[in-house]
């Protein structure tokens, strides 16, 4: 089951799609092309093919004449898995083909030791080509100090990636406060699911003192902390009321997912001219578990009935 770590990361793209770009062209230093518009589309790359080829995300920036000028696989990588250096270049290739467009992938790393390998250049064959996965790892994303720069509207997200990767660096505190400035300009939901982001991946010394400063800020009134700080402090709030409303996000993750992959087998049930009695329609419509969605989504490719693909 994704955690929270991924489906929040994955949102982050997803709801700020322009971050992609963003993120080529002043962290990597990518030429991104002139456009107009940047959307999120279907993140299948093909929706007849195996699940283990389906992206988290994919973006297409479109030019002032609605031209498609690049388009962004995003992918979060959290754990060396080696075949994804099969499936990454399948991912550029398949999407060039298809869109008829320039394709990059872009992976978003938050481990180190994950993020070099997943940078590694993938060998196609016989040393006669080469695809190199663009890695937004710890080591690219900039350590963000100046509050007012994480205040701004392009670096919210970007210093919160920094309080993911250098909070616990030397100059962490200082990273730290930082990122929850850039949590004061967002809705609670959001500042919720970023903080416990960052929370979750300091260490015990950094999270005591970071707790110990904003006690000490709140006691002496020296700034004032991000309205959704200031609600946790006045509501006493504790783990287990933080724990429920990151389960609830979470939960809420999950639901928009199951209802993507259900809207997408009915999809491909209707093109493929199968239908649906009442109860296997309501079936569909009950279950609650991804991996049997996926494997319904995979059996549609050369059934003839219902039976065929409900199995």
């Amino acid at each position: 089951m994704p955690t929270l770590e991924h489906n929040a990361l994955v949102a982050m793209f997803r709801e700020r799609p322009e971050l992609a770009p963003h993120v080529l062209a002043t962290l990597f230093h990518v030429e991104v092309p002139p456009h107009a518009s940047v959307a999120v589309v279907e993140s299948s790359l093909d929706q007849l093919i195996p699940a283990e080829f389906r992206a988290d995300l994919v973006l297409e920036l479109r030019d002032a004449n609605g031209a498609l000028v690049l388009a962004i696989v995003l992918e979060v990588q959290r754990h060396v898995d080696p075949d994804k250096k099969f499936s990454w270049p399948m991912y550029v290739t398949g999407v060039r083909a298809r869109k008829r467009c320039a394709t990059v992938v872009l992976v978003v790393a938050p481990d180190a030791a994950v993020a070099a390998w997943a940078a590694e250049s993938i060998d196609l064959g016989l040393g006669l080509g080469t695809i190199k996965p663009l890695v937004l790892g710890p080591a690219v994303v900039p350590e963000i100090t100046d509050p007012a720069v994480a205040e701004s509207e392009m670096e919210t997200e970007l210093a919160v990636l920094s309080a993911m990767a250098h909070g616990n660096g030397p100059n962490g505190l200082t990273v730290l406060q930082a990122a929850l400035a850039a949590l004061g300009r967002l809705d609670q939901e959001h500042a919720m699911v970023y903080f416990q982001l960052i929370w979750d991946g300091l260490r015990e010394p950094m999270q005591q003192a970071l707790e110990a400063l904003v006690m000490e800020r709140q006691i002496e009134g020296e700034a004032k902390l991000p309205p959704f700080m200031q609600r946790l402090i006045e509501r006493g709030m504790r783990e287990g009321e933080l724990k429920g409303m990151r389960e609830g996000k979470l939960e809420g993750m999950r639901e928009g997912e199951l209802k993507g992959k259900k809207e997408t087998l009915l999809r491909l049930l209707a093109r493929s001219g199968i239908v649906l009695a009442e109860n296997e329609s309501a079936r569909i419509q009950a279950c609650s578990d991804v991996a049997t969605l996926d494997r319904w989504i995979e059996n549609v490719l050369g059934a003839k009935t219902a039976t065929e693909v409900l199995s």
